[in-house]
């Protein structure tokens, strides 16, 4: 019999020492956003980021998150984004178009331009919900995004595409198929 199949494990570290990280914050709902951004930062610092290897961006509110982390990756200065927001369900259905035309841009965003997006968005009900999630009951998610960005970034690297000249063209019997 033959052993038992053990595939190649591939994974990032929670080292930030030596990335570069962008944090979007809207300003909107903003006693909430500080804290999750005191938290990512310090979840940054805590994995070895440097003060000078991350930019904090804001912006007016969520809905703004995707145009400026797209334009952020356009630099090629990051190796990870973090898009932190804060939108809370109100009495009418605008909480539903601006939650989920935030999550599809910052989608959009990362799988347009390769770079990681971390969304750290909290979309509530409460109040209530956002606080425990900005530091009491529940954590606080913004230091479980700089531990996402971190470890994607790293992840990201090593997935990184070799060297055009060593990746092999579709022979032009394999692209007639196509």
């Amino acid at each position: 019999m033959s052993e038992k199949l053990q595939p190649s494990r591939i994974h990032g570290e929670l080292s930030a020492q030596g990335l570069r990280f962008g944090i979007l914050v809207s300003r909107f709902n903003s006693f909430i956003t500080d804290r999750l951004l005191a938290a990512a930062t310090d979840a940054l610092e805590r994995a070895g980021a440097e003060s000078k290897d991350v930019d904090v961006v804001h912006v007016p509110g969520s809905f703004e998150l995707p145009l400026a982390a797209k334009k952020l990756a356009a630099t090629g200065k990051y190796d990870a984004l973090i898009a932190i927001g804060c939108i809370l369900r109100g009495e009418t259905s605008h909480y539903d178009y601006v939650c989920s035309e935030t999550a599809r841009g910052l989608q959009l965003a990362q799988m347009d331009t390769g770079l990681p997006v971390v969304f750290c968005v909290l979309t509530c009900d409460t109040l209530e919900q956002a606080i425990d999630r900005a530091g009491l009951k529940g954590g606080n998610k913004g230091f479980e995004a700089g531990l996402a960005a971190t470890e994607m970034a790293q992840l990201s690297r090593k997935l990184r595409a070799p060297e055009a000249k060593s990746v092999p063209a579709a022979s032009p019997e394999l692209r007639r198929r196509k």
